[in-house]
């Protein structure tokens, strides 16, 4: 059984065509990158399968049982961090078990070892405004971990950040994921950052959003950032900007119209 088969999926906002029959299956464990221009559905689509928007058509199954509503079997990180200014590093990260059911010495012991792991040991009494960006982001990700999702939504969580520390984030999530091999489903605008994460990158076309190819990323894991100097790596980029170069034109006139 597939972790994710999504079959049929199409959302439409009144007039508007957001995705049209998106047909997808992921395997336990795979980390699944989606590009495309802005617009296209790709968060859209995250949502649909976290159960924060429902279809207009077609189903999300995880583990053969239809995705109607949020659960915590899914983690959802978003864009920005959207830290609780009052709450400590801990407190923040400890928001999921609060909501589903309360909390006690093994919640706290579990964020506690998630901040370790997400290289925020010490910083557990700290406050957002304490932190750079990329720490922020960190604690979005233990927080979205705490829950023990069976699978993790990532909205484009590092376009926020500054060119280093984006490329440092992607190794240090590289190796978290590595740790526990969560599934993946990973949104971003950076074709390089999507070659560089996934196992496969999934190429959306303009809207309504479909998938315009399913591309297998053969490069050998564990991933260096030396990795992206190489012509395969290039090759990949190179090969996915061709695919979407038009539809980024056509969306950044639009958007400037």
């Amino acid at each position: 059984m597939h972790k994710l088969a999504i079959s049929g999926l199409t959302k439409r906002f009144g007039a508007l065509d957001a995705l049209r029959r998106i047909d997808l299956s992921v395997e336990r464990g795979e980390f699944i990158a989606l590009v495309g221009p802005s617009g296209c559905g790709k968060t859209t689509f995250l949502r649909i399968v976290a159960g924060l928007e429902p279809a207009t058509a077609g189903q999300v199954l995880l583990d053969g049982r239809a995705v109607s509503k949020p659960g915590g079997d899914r983690g959802f990180v978003f864009q920005n961090d959207n830290l609780l200014p009052w709450r400590t590093v801990l407190a923040n990260t400890l928001i999921g078990p609060e909501l589903v059911g309360g909390i006690g010495a093994i919640e706290h012991r579990r964020a506690r070892d998630l901040l370790k792991l997400v290289g925020l040991e010490g910083f557990e009494s700290y406050y957002p405004r304490q932190l750079s960006g990329g720490m922020r982001q960190r604690v979005n990700l233990a927080r979205a971990l705490t829950i023990n999702p069976e699978v993790l939504l990532m909205d484009e969580p590092f376009s926020a950040l500054d060119a280093q520390t984006r490329e440092i984030m992607q190794t240090e999530l590289l190796r978290i994921w590595n740790e526990g091999r969560k599934t993946v489903l990973f949104v971003t605008h950076q074709i390089d950052e999507a070659v560089f994460l996934a196992d496969r990158v999934l190429v959306f076309g303009r809207r309504p959003g479909h998938i315009r190819q399913d591309i297998a990323i053969e490069l050998q894991r564990p991933r260096a950032l030396s990795l992206k100097r190489t012509p395969g790596f290039v090759d990949y980029v190179d090969r996915i900007w061709r695919l979407i170069e038009d539809d980024v034109r056509v969306s950044v006139i639009e958007e400037h119209a």
